[in-house]
């Protein structure tokens, strides 16, 4: 699979993101500032204060994904080689003691994403070094089963493949 698609749909996901946190918080700015009538403001001020946390919290929402794409700019997954560790750029699937599989991308950022391979062939998650199951398979090798504590619960998960 061409990890180069993969990146930058996830690029355009975060860019996305970022556009849409802007806006929403400029929204809000605007509400804060001139959504009532001064006679209004005075009497429920707490109207103003809610938009106005609300403008600050998107304004961190934008930021922190301006912040994963400078993370991503000139990010290049390598392929991964046969038997090689699991890094970071690897595309990973793995199934958990019922045969239940997930494959994923583990990149620096965009945890929780979820990307479509070329063409639309099946859906793939985003993985972080620092979740769970991120910190789990990062050294690990196709075969290797790891154990990771997922929702209060330990759960067992077997590498079937890497790339």
């Amino acid at each position: 699979m061409d990890k180069r698609f993969l990146v930058q749909q996830l690029v355009e996901r975060l860019r996305r993101s970022a556009e849409v946190a802007e806006q929403a918080s400029e929204a809000a700015a605007e509400e804060a500032r001139e959504g009532a009538t001064p006679a209004e403001r005075r009497e429920d001020s707490r109207t103003a204060l809610e938009f106005s946390r609300l403008a600050r919290a998107q304004a961190r929402r934008a930021a922190q994904a301006r912040s994963d794409l400078d993370a991503l700019a000139g990010w290049v997954p390598e392929p991964l080689a046969a038997g090689a560790s699991i890094g970071l750029g690897a595309l990973v699937e793995v199934e958990d003691e019922e045969g239940h599989g997930l494959t994923f991308l583990l990149a620096p950022v965009g945890a929780g994403e979820e990307l479509a391979g070329p063409g639309g062939d099946g859906i793939l998650a985003v993985v972080t070094p620092s979740s769970p199951l991120g910190r789990g398979v990062l050294g690990c090798k196709v075969g290797d089963t790891v154990e990771v504590r997922l929702e209060g619960g330990l759960r067992e998960w077997t590498i079937v493949w890497a790339g």
